[in-house]
């Protein structure tokens, strides 16, 4: 999914709840070919990927291409990891 999907009205400024934060917002930067290694949250959470290029990948056999824009919302206790292609930078809101 992408941020710019969510703002289909022709108005000059629009705004959408995404995601209600219980927690912190955590910017987190993966090197180019590196990888954050598998693990679990124990509450819900949002990565945002603000630049570079990865894969999220989780247990559940999901993967999601994330690009400058693109989010994906973690679930709870399911296995998950991220693979970075290039240097990439996050906003991690759980």
């Amino acid at each position: 999914m992408n941020l710019k999907n969510l703002h289909t009205e022709n108005k000059a400024v629009q705004t959408s709840v995404l995601f209600e934060p219980t927690e912190k917002v955590i910017s987190m930067q993966i090197a180019k070919g590196e990888q954050l290694k598998e693990h679990i949250t124990k509450v819900p959470a949002l990565l945002v990927c603000v630049s570079g290029e990865a894969t999220f990948s989780d247990e559940n056999e999901q993967k999601i291409s994330l690009k400058s824009g693109n989010y994906v919302k973690i679930e709870p206790n399911v296995k998950h990891w991220v693979d970075a292609f290039e240097e990439s930078n996050f906003l991690l809101i759980k």
